[in-house]
């Protein structure tokens, strides 16, 4: 009886036109498009397609930050995005050989990227952004170089060896950071659209799940991954990925040296605070995608058949299936939506009971238009009893009373789909209580449903029911129902 869900809760994302306006709005990719639009035929580049020393004044006053002491820098880093995104094609300059002979500066033009982000669609610019994202990710997991001379190997390159450092180990920890980061945010419960503490951020992925109190080591290995994913918000921050609120420069100590203890011990603040913006929300689930991660978004299924919607949301919260369905349901017949939905809930598999559980609730979101659909199942075994209940529910004449075996594979098969959908224990307690309170010698009947969840739901009835006498003959039942069906 047990059903797979999706790996991770689904996802709101806003429009495609609302997340390409962030996009456009990021700070970095700001920058990166105004000296796009700049660049020409006198503008220099060096053999790395960098831009020349004199070039860069112009390029901070063209971006406003030539009163910023880091304006050099933002302004090389806009550059690079550029470059890196297609938005600015680079001729490299030439460069000379043992110092003999002088440099040959390269040239610069517009890339065919850039006329994308006035006549392309939102999708073409998301689509650049997302190059521009992969890009900023690289930069964050490179290495820092403090001493450029003591990594240089015989042959002049980088000797990877010397500093310690594995590409795919610092990749794979941010992108882990990052999916934890998704995951508190779209889970319910979790921390929503509110920030979250960088110490708990980096003990989630440092500190072992059955770990008590951690030792000091793996607090000190807390503490230098804090340091690191410091660095690396910093600079996915501009990007426009995340809203990001650095570690308190006051409590960072040089080596030998304590740190400065905060002044209040109970503001976690200070030790960093970030949260995943909408973009970044699209931005991390696309790795994710990429990485063949089942990371839904409502909406996801609106263009979907009924079968595909009532499987899809079998492991959604609550408001987001009914969120997903009121989707589904925009813009489709009423009647035949109906139809299509009580078709789609037919079925003796696993994932069958939950289907005609969320149809029963779509159903509920159609209104009387679906009268109609649903009388023409009141005789269907599978179908007759959540008809009768819907038409119940809304008040309807004429309803049929249903036979007793309607009645008993109903509710084997509500306590099925509330099994499978890990509801709140306490409602399923009372929802099988009730049950043995209204049926009297309900479990003498019960065993011979022919149900394909019949003995799971009975063994079920056995853990959940709190009189120990009738928990016995649920689990008594149980074992009938499976010699009967020779399970």
């Amino acid at each position: 009886m047990s059903v797979e869900h999706p790996t991770l809760p689904p996802v709101r994302l806003p429009a495609d036109a609302e997340l390409a306006r962030d996009a456009l709005a990021a700070p970095l990719l700001a920058h990166a498009v105004r000296l796009a639009r700049w660049a020409g035929p006198d503008t220099r580049v060096d053999a790395g397609g960098e831009l020349v020393d004199e070039q860069l004044p112009e390029a901070v006053a063209l971006l406003g930050l030539s009163t910023d002491e880091d304006g050099e820098m933002l302004a090389g880093d806009a550059w690079r995005l550029a470059v890196d995104t297609g938005l600015v094609d680079v001729e490299d300059g030439i460069e000379g050989e043992d110092g003999e002979t002088e440099d040959t500066p390269g040239r610069a033009a517009p890339g065919e990227n850039l006329a994308l982000l006035t006549a392309g669609s939102p999708q073409d610019v998301l689509a650049l952004w997302l190059d521009g994202f992969d890009a900023v990710f690289a930069d964050a997991v490179a290495p820092v170089l403090d001493d450029l001379d003591a990594v240089l190997g015989e042959d002049g390159g980088i000797d990877f060896d010397a500093l310690d450092w594995d590409p795919e180990v610092e990749a794979d920890f941010l992108e882990g950071v990052l999916g934890n980061l998704y995951l508190l945010t779209v889970s319910e419960g979790g921390a929503g659209e509110g920030p979250v503490p960088l110490p708990a951020l980096a003990a989630s992925m440092v500190v072992p799940d059955d770990m008590g109190e951690p030792t000091d080591d793996v607090l000190e290995q807390v503490s230098d991954a804090m340091m690191r994913l410091d660095e690396q918000f910093r600079l996915l921050e501009p990007i426009g990925l995340v809203e990001y609120q650095p570690v308190d420069e006051a409590l960072m100590a040089e080596e030998g040296e304590e740190p400065v203890p905060p002044v209040d011990e109970e503001d976690v603040t200070r030790y960093g605070m970030v949260r995943l913006t909408p973009l970044g929300l699209y931005g991390v689930r696309a790795r994710m995608l990429e990485a063949g991660v089942d990371a839904p978004a409502v909406g996801d299924l609106a263009e979907k058949g009924a079968d595909a919607l009532l499987d899809g949301i079998a492991g959604y919260p609550e408001a987001a299936a009914r969120e997903e369905t009121a989707a589904w349901l925009a813009g489709r017949d009423a009647l035949g939506a109906a139809r299509e939905l009580l078709h789609a809930a037919r079925g003796a598999d696993a994932g069958s009971p939950l289907r005609r559980l969320h149809c029963q609730q779509t159903l509920s979101l159609v209104g009387a238009e679906a009268e109609p659909a649903v009388r023409e199942v009141l005789d269907d075994a599978e179908l007759g009893g959540l008809a009768r209940v819907w038409l119940a529910e809304r008040g309807a004449a004429d309803v049929p009373a249903p036979p007793e075996s309607m009645i008993f594979w109903l509710a084997i098969d509500t306590i099925a789909a509330q099994l499978d959908a890990d509801g709140d224990l306490e409602e399923l307690q009372e929802l099988v209580e009730g049950l043995t309170g209204r049926h009297s010698g309900f479990f003498e009947t019960a065993w011979r449903v022919e149900h394909p969840a019949t003995a799971e739901v009975l063994e079920a009835m056995g853990r959940l029911h709190r009189d120990k006498t009738v928990a016995k003959e649920a689990r008594k039942s149980a074992f009938k129902a499976r010699s009967r069906s020779g399970a």
